[in-house]
C-alpha cells in the first residue's frame, strides 16, 4: 500500500510581512515549521503503516528551504520525501496549489491513499485537500477524526460534520483530510535523524511534469487574486456595559446595526 502525506512549511511566527504588490507572504529569513494540522496527517499515515504495512511518502510544494519540513517528516518515520519546487509555482492560490500537487502525485504513480491536514495556519482556507481530490478525480472526506477500518479495497473513517459524526466508507484510491482530534503526533526520532543524515530528498520541477502549461501554475494559474493588502487598524478604546443578558444583547444588536456591521 502506498500512502502520500501532503505537508507544508508555514511561518513559525505571526510577525510576517506581506508583499503589497503580489499579496503573498514574504517567507525569506522567516523561521518556519511544519503546518500543525499536517503533523496529525503524518501521524495517521505512520500509524496505518505500523498496523497494516505501507510505504509512506511526504510531499511538499515550496521553495528549496521547504526541505527542512521533509527532513522532520523523515525523522518521524516516513519512508520517502519529495519536494515540488520551481519559481513558476510561486504565488499559487488553492487551485494552482492543488493542480501542482496533483501533477507531483501523478509523477509518483498515483498512490492508494492521500492524507492531508484539515487546513494550513497561514492560509486557513481548508480547500486544498478537497480540490486536490477533485483534480485527481478520486473520492474524499474532510474533517476526519478517526480511522475505524482498513482493508485492501477501502477505508472507513469518522468525520466531524459539526452537528453530527458521520461514518463514511471510501474505496481506494482516495483522499481524506484530518482534524486535530484524530491523534497525538509523535516527536521526531533522534536516532533516525542520525541514521538518515545523508538521506536524499527527491526534487521535481515543472520540467518533470507531464503538463508544462505555465498558465496552470503559480500566479498565472491562480484565478483568485489579492487586490489589496493592508495592516488592520488597532484601537485600545473600550466601553463597559452593564445590564441583563436580554438588555445587553439588544444594545449590542443596535450598536452593530448602527455601525453597519449588520
Amino acid at each position: 500500500m502506498e500512502i502520500i502525506v501532503c505537508i507544508k512549511q508555514v511561518p513559525g511566527t505571526n510577525s510576517v510581512e506581506v508583499d503589497e504588490k503580489t499579496g503573498v507572504l514574504k517567507r525569506e529569513n522567516v523561521a518556519s515549521k511544519i503546518n500543525p494540522y499536517d503533523l496529525y496527517a503524518l501521524e495517521t499515515a505512520l500509524a496505518l503503516k505500523e498496523e497494516f504495512g505501507a510505504k509512506v511518502t511526504a510531499l511538499t510544494m515550496g521553495p528549496p528551504q521547504s526541505k527542512t519540513v521533509l527532513e522532520e517528516a523523515i525523522w518521524m518515520g516516513v519512508d520517502d520525501a519529495v519536494i515540488l519546487t520551481d519559481r513558476q509555482f510561486a504565488g499559487a492560490d488553492v487551485l494552482a496549489t492543488a493542480y501542482t500537487l496533483a501533477q507531483g502525485i501523478k509523477k509518483l504513480g498515483n498512490p492508494s491513499l492521500i492524507i492531508c491536514g484539515k487546513q494550513t495556519t497561514d492560509g486557513d482556507t481548508a480547500q486544498v485537500g478537497a480540490e486536490l481530490a477533485e483534480v485527481l478525480d478520486i473520492p474524499h472526506v474532510n474533517n476526519v477524526i478517526s480511522v475505524r477500518e482498513l482493508t485492501d479495497k477501502k477505508i472507513v473513517v469518522d468525520a466531524d460534520m459539526e452537528t453530527q459524526i458521520e461514518r463514511q466508507e471510501i474505496h481506494f484510491p482516495c483522499l481524506f483530510s484530518v482534524d486535530k482530534g484524530v491523534n497525538i503526533p509523535r516527536l521526531p526520532s533522534y536516532k533516525r535523524k542520525k541514521e538518515y543524515k545523508a538521506f536524499t530528498i527527491t526534487s521535481y520541477t515543472l520540467a518533470d511534469f507531464e503538463d508544462r502549461n505555465l498558465e496552470k501554475y503559480g500566479l498565472k494559474g491562480s484565478p483568485t487574486q489579492v487586490e489589496r493588502i493592508f495592516a488592520p487598524e488597532k484601537s485600545a478604546d473600550s466601553e463597559m456595559w452593564e445590564g441583563s443578558a436580554i438588555e445587553l444583547s439588544e444594545r449590542l444588536y443596535k450598536q452593530l446595526k448602527q455601525e453597519k456591521f449588520i
